[in-house]
């Protein structure tokens, strides 16, 4: 990818359900790509999944440039108003060039939409920096099936 391209935002839109499969396998690769979840996925592949459910209710987001899928966010609403970041990867060969960044500002202008005023994660240990530098704050550490996560929310602006 030339300098130039790594450095213009991607365009953000809602994933369609015959991306599913594809979108599945970014999120694998991102996921073995990561040191820090390499050995959990390999010992669990079937963690790695997008329900179609999400993708058919519009929680899925996509990043892309020059029609290329470089990331993708889940965003859920949650019981108390509020909404989830449920899920964050971004194609390996794309890291370090703001498309996380891009997709978690996406996410909270979407989560807005939907009327939640503070959007959540549950950041995976590696992932808390990451996080914090998007303005995220800590809540604390959270038991998770398979080891533990930092709890954090973002009050997300007003809509005007």
């Amino acid at each position: 990818m030339s300098p130039r391209a790594a450095g213009t935002a991607p365009a953000i839109r809602i994933a369609r359900v015959d991306e599913r499969e594809r979108l599945i396998e970014l999120q694998r690769r991102a996921s073995l790509a990561n040191e820090g979840d390499r050995a959990l996925v390999l010992a669990n592949p079937d963690i790695v999944d997008i329900p179609r459910a999400q993708l058919e209710d519009g929680c899925v987001l996509v990043a892309e440039r020059d029609g290329i899928t470089l990331g993708l966010a889940v965003v859920l609403p949650r019981d108390d108003g509020a909404a989830e970041l449920d899920g964050l990867f971004v194609e390996p060969s794309a890291w370090r060039q703001g498309i996380g960044r891009h997709l978690v500002d996406a996410a909270g202008a979407h989560a807005r939409t939907l009327g939640a005023a503070a959007l959540h994660v549950i950041a995976n240990p590696h992932a808390g920096t990451f996080y914090d530098t998007c303005g995220f704050e800590p809540l604390g550490e959270v038991k998770l099936q398979f080891g533990s996560g930092l709890a954090m929310h973002k009050p997300l602006p007003q809509i005007t």
